[in-house]
């Protein structure tokens, strides 16, 4: 018989907050993370708005006691301080630990720090510690190193369903038997690169995004760090853990339509969700809530509602974008919105798509615009990807 999936650990650090108590408080009281740019020297502070972490980089280094002489990126700091909540709400030992894996996904890495002295690597010897951590994979063994893991160590990187594969890769090595207890999510922090990017791409709002709105902008990026503590059921009973909620079904696919965009028909969203239904053996009846991808963007919120209503048809259950809350955090939005899953879950409770107005000409669905209590069963999490990379997590109490 297949191995449950159980989640028995979170941590988050975001814009609405530095805990998962913090981050529910924002949620349930309508307090968005989205402001102007603080942390990062760029030209385009004045006209985006964005989902900052408000602690400086020394802030984190001084609360972590990190020396000053180490070569930490803020997306190590963010991961770390997740990670340790994470550790802390499973009550996992340092034994434990030297049992267990990580598996991180970023699409920065240590981007946040080498792109600052580029052009300064030959002249100053002490700035060049930062190159070796530049690599995403540099920063996944950075990670483990100070909270002590000693399991297999390894980095996602599909873009924006990053961290929605770290989980799906957890799983498969927990149901093969190659581990019994995983930890899964990822880091991101903001950077030049990133704004300038997706600038490039004239998809970044310069007001709060309205995900699924007519007049929907464009997206706000966004940063944070986030993991769940995935085990199999016989090993958190084992331990005697508290389970937070199941991992019932998961899928991933790729339409390869675009580089960047989705397709019309949302063909790959079509695609995950209806392998994670299959896999958790559900009918879409048996969704409760939808934590939608939602990023705000023209292509996005038609191309997923059309998948939607492929989906459920005219049953769309509740559905909402919390990027609205804490901006799009890239490879980290998987793990971030799963978090939020487990949340509602264990509430019942459906968080609100905020800055909702006008709906959308194309499709007759909307999202649920009020903070709503109802029993929840199921939670299904979609994240989306550039490269067509789509995955959804169906998540259940146990």
């Amino acid at each position: 018989m297949p191995k449950k999936i159980v989640i028995t650990g979170m941590g988050i650090n975001s814009s609405i907050g530095n805990t998962v108590g913090e981050n529910f408080y924002a949620l349930t009281h309508r307090q968005a993370g989205i402001s102007r740019i603080e942390n990062v020297a760029t030209i385009h502070a004045d006209h985006i708005k964005v989902g900052e972490i408000k602690r400086t980089n020394a802030e984190l280094i001084t609360a972590l006691r990190l020396p000053e002489v180490n070569a930490y990126s803020r997306t190590s700091l963010l991961g770390i301080i997740a990670l340790q909540e994470a550790i802390a709400n499973a009550g996992l030992t340092q034994k434990d630990l030297s049992l267990c894996g990580l598996i991180m996904a970023s699409t920065v890495g240590g981007m946040d720090m080498t792109e600052n002295y580029f052009f300064r690597y030959g002249d100053d010897e002490p700035l060049r510690r930062y190159i070796t951590t530049h690599n995403i994979g540099e920063v996944t063994h950075q990670i483990a190193d100070y909270v002590g893991i000693k399991g297999v160590v390894t980095s996602v990187s599909t873009a924006c369903s990053s961290s929605a594969n770290a989980i799906i890769t957890a799983i498969n090595l927990l149901r093969t038997g190659r581990a019994n207890c995983l930890i899964a999510g990822g880091a991101d922090a903001l950077s030049k690169f990133t704004i300038n990017g997706f600038n490039t791409l004239m998809i970044l709002s310069d007001t709060d995004c309205t995900p699924f709105d007519q007049h929907r902008k464009g997206l706000n990026l966004g940063e944070a760090g986030a993991f769940l503590v995935l085990e199999t059921e016989e090993n958190a009973l084992q331990r005697g853990a508290t389970i937070l909620a199941e991992i019932k079904g998961w899928g991933n696919a790729n339409d390869a339509y675009h580089q960047t965009a989705s397709s019309a028909d949302g063909e790959g969203a079509f695609l995950a969700m209806q392998k994670a239904l299959q896999t958790a053996g559900l009918t879409p009846a048996d969704i409760d809530y939808i934590n939608a991808h939602g990023t705000a963007t023209v292509n996005n919120d038609l191309s997923e509602s059309r998948a939607l209503m492929r989906i459920f048809g005219e049953h769309v259950p509740d559905f909402s974008s919390t990027k609205a809350f804490t901006g799009h955090t890239l490879a980290v939005a998987s793990a971030v919105e799963a978090v939020f899953s487990v949340l509602a879950l264990q509430h019942g409770v459906v968080f609100p798509n905020l800055n909702f107005s006008t709906p959308m000409e194309e499709v007759p669905i909307r999202p649920q615009t009020e903070l709503k209590y109802k029993p929840i069963q199921h939670v299904l999490s979609n994240s989306f990807g550039f490269g067509g990379n789509c995955s959804t997590l169906i998540l259940g109490k146990r």
